[in-house]
């Protein structure tokens, strides 16, 4: 299998990890498969812990990994839509497992006086 990483060698977790990996992509791709379109207005309000460079950067990267797709309406102001591609719906099912998998380990901890921090 070919990667853009051409060098290095192929393991398919790390490529998968290496794609959907990182502190918000996993919860960008579940908020726009929430709601199919979302301007970066909406992803900035909802994603309050990263900072406009960080989301703009980690949206690229998923536009690059053909995950998100990005449509820009050219008028004023300027109007930017996200969507998921086709391969970026497909992570779906494993990001609700992963959903339902963390609801279960905090009900966990809840019920043993541990805190999230």
């Amino acid at each position: 299998m070919k990667t853009k990483f051409a060098d290095e060698p192929v393991c398919s977790v790390d490529y998968a990890f290496k794609r959907i990996g990182g502190k918000y992509k996993g919860r960008i791709i579940y908020y726009l498969h929430l709601k199919n379109v979302m301007r970066y207005g909406e992803l900035r309000r909802i994603l309050t812990d990263v900072t406009p460079k960080m989301l703009t950067q980690t949206l690229r990267e998923l536009e690059n990994d053909l995950l998100v797709t990005r449509k820009v309406y050219h008028e004023v102001p300027p109007k930017v839509e996200y969507a998921l591609t086709d391969t970026g719906r497909e992570l779906i099912p494993f990001i609700e497992h992963l959903k339902q998998w963390g609801d279960r380990q905090i009900e966990k901890e809840k019920m043993n006086g541990i805190s999230c921090q």
